[in-house]
């Protein structure tokens, strides 16, 4: 069983277009704000790092294959230094606005399609942590995978993090959108789901396999069905466990 935390970070993906940002900036601590290769304009961005900054909230760069007609959920065959210049890039834009508004840019996030390619390519994996190691930031990603085994090997910071809602496979990654119990929208499951992960370390997938999971972070969608309502509803979860919620 992994080790109880009575901590947590509650992140979420924002400037997206999609939903409301400002009231998921007041119940998360980490705000993962895209970076304009799948979604985001530079005003929508500049936005929403002003209100990240305003609410004390961290930041983290959202990074993504160059993907807006598909909001960066298909995998792209991009080579390696293609893609290390790709995350930066990212990076870089987002770094620029977030410290024009008195912010600093605190870890990168791949998003969507990236983010799961990672835990298991070999070759998108380094350049991902190539990137983050050339702008030295701690690298957010799924606890096991090769991005996690290949930031540790390089000496980069990892966070680790779960879902509060997405269904996971009796593997330990994500069931993939386009499959049945990708995407839980029940708020008060999603609630308890959390706690039980806080409390105990332990997920259950789609299967009924019980996981042992090791994560420093729980992920919010703000583009879930209902999401603000699932973050109201965590957040009162775990105030009601005891549990503090702040950015680890």
């Amino acid at each position: 069983m992994a080790p109880t935390s009575r901590s947590i970070d509650l992140n979420a993906d924002l400037g997206e277009g999609v939903g409301d940002d400002a009231a998921m900036l007041t119940l998360v601590t980490s705000a993962n704000i895209a970076c304009g290769f799948h979604a985001g304009t530079p005003s929508v961005l500049l936005r929403t790092c002003r209100d990240a900054v305003a609410a004390g909230v961290r930041i983290g760069a959202q990074v993504s294959y160059p993907d807006l007609e598909g909001f960066g959920r298909r995998f792209m065959d991009i080579a390696h230094d293609d893609l290390v210049a790709d995350v930066l890039y990212q990076i870089g834009a987002l770094r620029s606005l977030a410290e024009s508004v008195g912010g600093t840019v605190d870890f990168v996030k791949p998003h969507g399609a990236l983010y799961n390619t990672v835990v298991h390519h070999r070759e998108q994996a380094r350049a991902v942590v190539d990137a983050a190691r050339t702008a030295a930031l701690p690298l957010m990603c799924l606890p096991g995978s090769e991005a996690q085994r290949q930031a540790g090997a390089a000496g980069i910071s990892v966070i680790t993090e779960a879902f509060a809602d997405r269904g996971y496979t009796p593997e330990g990654t994500l069931v993939p959108r386009t499959e049945p119990g990708a995407v839980l929208i029940d708020p008060e499951h999603v609630a308890q789901r959390v706690v039980r992960f806080v409390q105990t370390g332990q997920i259950v997938a789609v299967d009924g396999t019980v996981l042992d999971v090791a994560a420093d972070s729980v992920c919010l969608h703000g583009d879930t069905p209902g999401a603000v309502e699932h973050a109201r509803r965590v957040r009162a979860a775990l105030a009601a466990a005891s549990v503090d919620v702040r950015a680890r």
